[in-house]
């Protein structure tokens, strides 16, 4: 008589088992989603938000995510654009220097290109100057190289809805008034050009650079 009460206590607890397990692998677990991406508002203290927990926050948004993608030569984390248009300046205020940029059209290094422009002894760079104003609370922001230009552009329009919600320019996203400044010198005419960029059509232009044209910022994330 015992033995076939052990036999079905063994048949039964197997299943028991298995039950109690699926339901553990079916129970829903709700894990907050704290992955930084494109259109998230960067705030004055280093944090990136969705948009709805910015207005939650209380806190001041500086800029909008555009990338979070790894690239080979980056540092950082990835890219917030600045909310706001520095108005016109020259990239440099005299020709015949060379002020140090790579002058490569593929490297991302707006960063390491704006200090060698404000480091640059025998001419100043108005544009860097501007920038370099705008360092606060940690966040460093730097005129972007042609290639982080791109990223911005192909990414503009879903920045921009976040870039207004937030108070500040849209990226132009016609031809009209569309030119900036990019961080990055002509090669071999890197004492009299560097490239302007087109928010409106992508492309680029090598210009003089002491002629005035608007720069927009951009900020590295790190965390």
């Amino acid at each position: 008589m015992k033995q076939n009460i052990f036999r079905k206590v063994s048949r039964f607890v197997p299943v028991l088992v298995a039950t109690v397990a699926l339901t553990g692998c079916d129970a829903h677990i709700d894990v907050p989603d704290t992955a930084v991406r494109p259109g998230h508002v960067l705030c004055e203290d280093g944090t990136a938000l969705s948009y709805t927990e910015y207005q939650q926050s209380g806190k001041k948004a500086v800029a909008v995510v555009f990338d979070t993608r790894q690239h080979e030569d980056a540092e950082g984390n990835g890219y917030a654009v600045y909310l706001w248009d520095i108005t016109p300046q020259a990239f440099a205020d005299s020709l015949g220097i060379a002020q140090g940029t790579s002058a490569d059209l593929a490297a991302h290094d707006g960063n390491a290109n704006t200090f060698a422009l404000y480091e640059t002894k025998e001419t100043a760079s108005p544009m860097a100057e501007a920038v370099f104003d705008l360092w606060c609370y940690g966040q460093s922001a730097y005129v972007p190289s042609v290639a982080q230009m791109r990223l911005l552009y192909t990414i503009r329009e879903t920045v921009n809805p976040v870039i207004e919600q937030c108070g500040g320019d849209p990226l132009p996203l016609t031809d009209g008034d569309c030119w900036y400044w990019t961080s990055t010198e002509v090669a071999e005419q890197e004492t009299a050009k560097a490239w302007l960029y087109s928010m409106g059509s992508g492309a680029i232009q090598e210009t003089p650079k002491t002629q005035a044209h608007k720069v927009r910022p951009i900020i590295t994330i790190n965390r």
